[in-house]
């Protein structure tokens, strides 16, 4: 995010961060990614980390309360120590536990930290186009993911987005007038005009998923979001950052992110001996882009003012809608 979070005391987290039995000397915050804050933080003896929080309000796996949040971001963190340290996963950039063993500090009843040690590379951009080798080079990484036994803590996923029914919901009252902020109007209006693009897109999303479901395809630990963005390359290889997402889900869960094309995907079929089912494939790009609706309405529906954070919000909302429209959802 490129704004602070909202209303968090940093004694608080400096508080924390010591927790983890690091005393910051230098902290600086990186207005980086979308959906958590990020701090890069130098201690006393100069090694770097790098000390994430999360707004528990945005989380997908939320449910309906920050307990429900808290809970699952602490089983995801778990199942990313788990995988590294139990499976050997170094492509796993896992959490550091905190001083009681946990991978998770409660700052408030709205924010958590979690702190990483700093990983050297290049990261990658959301929306960044990977050349087939460099595709290649992380579908090795999810095949080996895919083929390990889940950990118990591995949170599960459900096909249909978080959300999505209040969505359902919003399209049968979209009369009234929305005032919660400087976008509250403009996505109410922007969500009249799409509204049977959405309710067709979110028929062909139950179709999909029916047909999906009955396949009774085995389930594996999936990433969640292996797109670019969430990429490291060093000197041995990539990395994968942010697993706050982890799940039980589909491999084309992760798949979708890198192509909607079976055949772009026949590295990860040599691999696992696995051909992704095109179906799958479609319908978790389609899930992609109704989660992002989903969760933008959620934010333009509530309290919220014009700042860097809410403007890349409604540019995504906006682009999402589109792509709804082209019927082309989803991250190529």
């Amino acid at each position: 995010m490129q704004n602070l979070p909202e209303e968090l005391d940093e004694e608080l987290l400096w508080d924390a961060v010591r927790g983890f039995g690091v005393t910051p000397s230098r902290v600086s915050y990186a207005p980086v990614g979308f959906g958590d804050h990020h701090w890069q933080v130098i201690d006393e003896a100069g090694v770097r980390w790098f000390a994430t929080v999360s707004d528990l309000e945005h989380k997908e796996y939320c449910g309906r309360g920050a307990a429900a949040a808290l809970e699952g971001l602490r089983r995801a963190m778990e199942t990313a120590r788990t995988l590294r340290e139990r499976d050997g996963l170094g492509f796993v950039v896992a959490p550091v536990p905190a001083a009681d063993g946990g991978s998770v500090v409660a700052l408030d009843a709205r924010y958590a930290l979690t702190l990483f040690p700093h990983v050297p590379g290049s990261p990658g951009e959301f929306g960044q186009r990977l050349s087939t080798a460099e595709r290649d080079q992380v579908l090795d990484l999810l095949a080996e993911l895919h083929g390990r036994t889940p950990p118990e803590t591995t949170p599960p996923t459900t096909l249909e987005p978080a959300g999505l029914s209040d969505v359902h919901e919003v399209l049968d009252h979209l009369d009234g007038t929305w005032t919660g902020g400087p976008f509250a109007e403009p996505a109410r209006e922007l969500l009249a005009a799409h509204a049977a693009t959405l309710r067709a897109r979110c028929a062909e999303f139950d179709a999909m998923a029916a047909e999906v479901r009955g396949r009774g395809a085995p389930l594996v630990v999936t990433h969640g979001e292996p797109h670019p963005g969430n990429l490291i390359l060093g000197a041995d290889g990539y990395r994968l950052v942010d697993w706050d997402t982890v799940g039980l889900a589909l491999p084309e869960r992760d798949l979708s992110l890198h192509s909607a094309d079976p055949a772009d995907l026949a590295h990860y079929t040599r691999l696992t001996g696995r051909t992704p089912d095109a179906t799958a494939l479609a319908l978790y790009r389609l899930r992609w882009s109704l989660l992002d609706v989903a969760e933008f309405v959620a934010w333009f529906r509530g309290a919220h003012d014009r700042s860097e954070d809410t403007e890349t919000a409604w540019k995504g909302f906006t682009e999402t809608l589109d792509h709804l429209a082209e019927g082309a959802p989803g991250t190529a």
